[in-house]
């Protein structure tokens, strides 16, 4: 009697194995079966009451019954996972023919692009585009630039000075300094750059950021030609023509000096919000280059004249690109850079 049960319990979980559509079905029948309190579990616990002759034939019934439900468990299991990897495979499969994508393209920083536009620019008008340090002395930062220790224009400059005495640049006119003490006049050169100065951070200061500066240096050099090489640079820049207008103002280096303001290119100088109401919006500052300047750097001012301009290449990718933060050109996120 107990090993036709025994049998019945084999054929019948078979059955159950056979039919099993998931590894969790079989898992039941593992557990229902063979498991500590399972049907199997049971029956071992009747042996006991069984004659001795009894006991050695339903034990024979009972061990090949585990034996054989656990051999199909395993199998089925097996064939399941197998399916499942071939089904993995199906979906990762590549042909190990086709060449490596290689590395993912890159994309030109916004700043990068803008300095090499204005880059363009100048050396079609004949300007030379230089390079210099980013640590400076500071006679070249400050001193040969008419901005001697005791000068108040320092104060608007606070920048990281180094343990040997130097710094790093405030603004890129050392490499003019460099410019005129090396190739001397006649002279036509801009120097791009990066420039240090001790800000506090927020949405429209950075303690790390880009300028352009540039001069030219030759006989009979007036304010209408820095009128004339601005406003191409400038309707380079925003791709078309704009109006300017020059105000006073005071730069060290520069005598005399200018602000340099365009027509707003929103309303078109009706005003608006972004030039608040007056038309007019700042762009650069500009001027003839100071006869201490030129004589520090070893040129007679009696028979050469200058101009100089400078302006921000952080400020002016952030008004062409619409960018309302600065702290997204430093920040490195890929997302961002991705648009440009």
């Amino acid at each position: 009697m107990l090993e036709e049960s025994i049998q019945e319990l084999e054929s019948g979980s078979l059955a159950r194995i056979a039919s099993a559509t998931s590894l969790e079905d079989l898992e039941t029948v593992r557990v229902q079966v063979l498991g500590r309190k399972g049907a199997l579990d049971q029956f071992f616990k009747q042996m006991g009451k069984l004659a001795p002759d009894e006991r050695a034939r339903a034990g024979k019934v009972l061990n090949g019954a585990k034996q054989t439900l656990e051999a199909a468990l395993e199998s089925a299991k097996r064939q399941f996972a197998e399916a499942a990897l071939r089904i993995r495979l199906d979906g990762e499969w590549l042909d190990p023919s086709i060449p490596a994508p290689g590395p993912r393209r890159g994309h030109l920083h916004p700043i990068t692009h803008i300095q090499r536009e204005l880059e363009e620019v100048f050396r079609s008008l004949g300007f030379a585009v230089l390079d210099g340090p980013e640590v400076e002395t500071e006679y070249r930062n400050f001193d040969a630039l008419n901005i001697p220790a005791d000068h108040p224009a320092r104060d608007a400059q606070d920048t990281f000075w180094l343990a040997n005495g130097d710094l790093l640049r405030t603004h890129t006119s050392p490499v003019q300094v460099r410019g005129m003490e090396r190739l001397g006049p006649p002279l036509r050169m801009i120097a791009p750059g990066r420039v240090f100065r001790n800000e506090s951070v927020d949405a429209s200061h950075e303690h790390t950021f880009y300028q352009i500066e540039g001069m030219m240096i030759d006989r009979g050099v007036s304010v209408a030609h820095l009128l004339y090489f601005m406003r191409i640079m400038l309707a380079e820049v925003f791709r078309r023509e704009v109006n300017v207008r020059l105000r006073p103002g005071f730069f060290p280096f520069v005598e005399p000096g200018f602000e340099l303001d365009i027509q707003c290119l929103l309303c078109n100088g009706a005003g608006c919000p972004v030039c608040k109401q007056s038309g007019w919006v700042e762009q650069l500052g500009c001027g003839m280059v100071h006869p201490n300047v030129l004589r520090m750097s070893g040129i007679d001012p009696e028979e050469w004249s200058g101009f100089a301009f400078g302006l921000g290449l952080t400020r002016l990718v952030m008004m062409r690109y619409a960018i309302d933060d600065i702290r997204h050109l430093q920040g490195g996120d890929l997302r961002f850079l991705e648009q440009f």
